[in-house]
Parts: C-alpha cells; sequence; structure tokens
C-alpha cells in the first residue's frame, strides 16, 4: 500500500499493512524549509515545498495543509495580526453584540489570501504526490469555533446562556454557510480528505449539554456536507473530550483526531468500530520537549492500546510545534514503523 492507500483503507475501517501516519506538523514543517510565518500563509508553492521536504525527510502517509485558525474568521472581516514568524491570530470580535448578526454580509471566502494560498497548495501537493500521499484540505474552524471568533470568545460563551437563542442559531447557520464554502474549495483542489477543527467545542470549555445543543448539530451538517462532496471527514477537538466521545463518534466524522489530555484507552473502547481515532501523542511535553527514548515510550504506549483495530491513524494530539527536534519526530515515526 502506498500512503493515501493506508490513510484511506484506516478512515474506512479496511485492513493497512502498517501502522499509518499523518502529520499535523505545518509549523515544524515551515520552520525546517527556512519558511517564515509571513511567506507561508501567503504562498501556496511555500506551503507545497514545506511538506514536500518534510515527506521526504520522515516518510510518513498524509500531509495536514493547514496555515493557521482565524482564516475564515479573517474571510469574514474579523479582525487579524499577521506576526512574521508565528501563526495569525485574531484579539478582537466582529460583533460586539449578538443584535447585529443579521447585518453580517454575505462572505466569498475565496477571496481570502490565505484560503488561495491553502487551495493552491493542495493542488500543488497533489500534482506532486500523484496519489502516493494523502493529502488533507484543513478547512480551519468548525461553526461553533467560527462563531466564537466573530463574537469574541467571551462573549459567546456569555450569548450560550443569555441568548437570545434565536440569533445564536442564526450565528452558526451563518457560519456552517462559511465553512462549507472552504469544504467545496478544498474539493476542487483535489483534496483526498477535509477536516475542521472545533477547539473550544470540548468540555474544557462548554458542558455536554451546550454541546449537544450548540455544537454538534452544526458539526453534523459539515460531516454530511464533507460526504456529500464525495470525501472523508476528520473532526478535531482539543482538550479532555472523554464526556463527548459518544457524541462525537455521533457526527459522522470518519476520523476523530483528538488531543492527548482524552483517555486513549476510553477512546479505544468508546470509538471502536465507529470512527478512527487519530493521534494523540502529546506535541509539546513529549515531543517538542522530550527526548527520543520518551517518545519512542509513549509511541509504543499508544500502539498497544490500539493493536487489532485498522481504525487507527499515528499523529499528535495538535499542532506539532516548531521547534521540536527532528530526531524527537523521528522516533516516533521508527516506533509506527517497527510495530
Amino acid at each position: 500500500m502506498n500512503g493515501r492507500e493506508r490513510i484511506l483503507a484506516a478512515l474506512w475501517g479496511e485492513p493497512v499493512d502498517r501502522v499509518p501516519v499523518m502529520l499535523h506538523n505545518f509549523l515544524m514543517a515551515a520552520r525546517e524549509a527556512d519558511v517564515s510565518m509571513a511567506e507561508f500563509r501567503r504562498s501556496g508553492k511555500a506551503i507545497a515545498r514545506s511538506f514536500i521536504r518534510a515527506v521526504d525527510i520522515y516518510g510518513y502517509d498524509g500531509v495536514v495543509v493547514d496555515v493557521d485558525t482565524v482564516m475564515l474568521a479573517g474571510a469574514v472581516g474579523v479582525p487579524v495580526d499577521f506576526p512574521d514568524d508565528m501563526p495569525a491570530r485574531s484579539h478582537e470580535p466582529l460583533l460586539t453584540r449578538l443584535a447585529d448578526v443579521p447585518k453580517l454580509k454575505p462572505a466569498r471566502v475565496e477571496d481570502y489570501f490565505e484560503v488561495r494560498a491553502a487551495v493552491e497548495a493542495v493542488s500543488l501537493l497533489k500534482d506532486h504526490f500523484k496519489g502516493d500521499i494523502a493529502v488533507r484540505g484543513n478547512c480551519d474552524q468548525c461553526p461553533f469555533s467560527l462563531a466564537g471568533l466573530i463574537r469574541g470568545l467571551a462573549d459567546w460563551m456569555t450569548d450560550l446562556v443569555e441568548g437570545p437563542e434565536d440569533l445564536v442559531i442564526e450565528l452558526l447557520q451563518y457560519c456552517t454557510g462559511v465553512t462549507k464554502q472552504f469544504l467545496g474549495l478544498m474539493t476542487e483542489a483535489g483534496a483526498d480528505i477535509l477536516s475542521n477543527g472545533d477547539s473550544p467545542a470540548g468540555p474544557d470549555m462548554i458542558s455536554p449539554r451546550m454541546y449537544r445543543t450548540f455544537a454538534q448539530p452544526f458539526e453534523k451538517k459539515i460531516a454530511a456536507e464533507s460526504h456529500r462532496l464525495g470525501r472523508p471527514y476528520i473532526l478535531h477537538i482539543c482538550g479532555r473530550t472523554d464526556l463527548i466521545l459518544d457524541d462525537m463518534a455521533a457526527t459522522g466524522a470518519d476520523g476523530l483526531e483528538l488531543d492527548y489530555k482524552t483517555d486513549m484507552r476510553l477512546a479505544r473502547q468508546r470509538l471502536d468500530g465507529k470512527t478512527t481515532f487519530i493521534g494523540n501523542i502529546d506535541p509539546s511535553g513529549v515531543l517538542a520537549l522530550g527526548t527520543p527514548v520518551l517518545v519512542e515510550k509513549k509511541t509504543r504506549e499508544l500502539l498497544e492500546v490500539f493493536t487489532g483495530t485498522p481504525r487507527f491513524i499515528l499523529n499528535a494530539g495538535c499542532a506539532i510545534p516548531a521547534e521540536t527536534p527532528s530526531e524527537n519526530l523521528k522516533a516516533m515515526i521508527v516506533a509506527a514503523r517497527s510495530s
């Protein structure tokens, strides 16, 4: 099997010849290719060059094309900062009042420079790898997270409690349309897999009941749209997701990319036969700050838990830091290849 076949088989629950590896390593790939974040976010060619180099060095199976966590926010008008060598970030809301949701302007995300760069990168990577490596187009934020950026996270948490609920839902529906646009663009570019993050939707931020009310229904819509487009779908939520594992599986996502805080043994038990587990090595405490010996130990512990199921893809639990030592990433991959 080649890398693309291996990743897709794992997402479909079919047998694989060895443990698939799909890395969320855009920060590290850019750093090692001597590409600044300023160049990375503006140039599809720079993004593609960074990932091609990383695959050549580490020999992994699936590329995750990602730029930062505020692409769609910027596309709809949220104020965004662009540090030269850090991912873009947002500190201010677009809407200071929930009552202004009906005034939101229609968005064309294809006009936004970061979205164009990410889409171009997917196309270039597909042309380069010619079907040997899986290319996953990460379509930035799910509707719940995007709504939090539009309103500002603190005010968004208040909105969920105080409402009015009809405006909360209207904002989530607006964000669903925006996210769907990105899915379509990535599909047209040739992405093999589509994905989104919904980081503040986990129990670290909101209750499971609130997740089921305000986040999960819209994650279901995004997963269904990905399937309508003919692509498998992956959902990522940060933090400890133990309390919502069943709910996340019920979104219809083909894979769940879970943070290192999630109990991997519980995840194996709750997700078995429902969806593919992706993760969940600690990106900071183990990969970035640990030793190759520690990385190998933690990788083998994870592999042991998922022995006997094809529905497993090795990755970090979240984005791999730029400063991660090369020998640590190699140790993780060698452990997988020798299992």
